[in-house]
């Protein structure tokens, strides 16, 4: 599995995780990609957006997928958009649901990988109540803290 951070030092936590070839995402990703695998990869997700949804582009091989699912960098148009800047054969999707649209046995399918030990998803801190959730938003926007942010409701 590959996977990018852009900051260096990260690197070592996505293998933590599970993730064999960890790239560092300074806008030269599809040739670091393409290193590993000539073809391209089959599918990419694209967390960080438009700023570099070009780059992304160019990893996928041919008739793979690449599915613009954030846009972390803060920049969601993209400037002189042309659907000629799509690789010949590469698909482009977007995703934007909640956890509600996806089906029952693929949601199931993560939920057990996760309880297996199969699936890691590192949480970098629990927050109790509504109190928190400003905490919690400092915490994440920071980027200090890796790892998924949980905030508890109390009944």
């Amino acid at each position: 599995m590959l996977s990018t951070t852009r900051s260096p030092e990260r690197a070592g936590e996505l293998r933590d995780v599970g993730v064999d070839h960890p790239l560092v995402d300074n806008g030269t990703l599809a040739d670091q990609v393409r290193e590993q695998m000539p073809d391209g990869v089959d599918t990419a997700r694209g967390l960080v957006g438009c700023s570099v949804l070009a780059d992304t582009l160019r990893t996928v091989r041919r008739h793979g997928t690449v599915c613009f699912a954030g846009a972390l960098a803060g920049q969601w148009p993209i400037p002189d958009f042309t659907p000629f800047m799509l690789p010949v054969g590469v698909r482009l999707t977007s995703y934007a649901g909640e956890a509600a649209d996806l089906p029952a046995d693929v949601f199931a399918d993560q939920l057990q990988a996760v309880a297996a030990g199969r699936l890691k998803v590192p949480a970098a801190k629990v927050y109790h109540g509504l109190e928190q959730v400003s905490d919690a938003h400092a915490d994440v926007e920071s980027g200090a803290m890796p790892g998924k942010h949980v905030v508890v409701l109390d009944d």
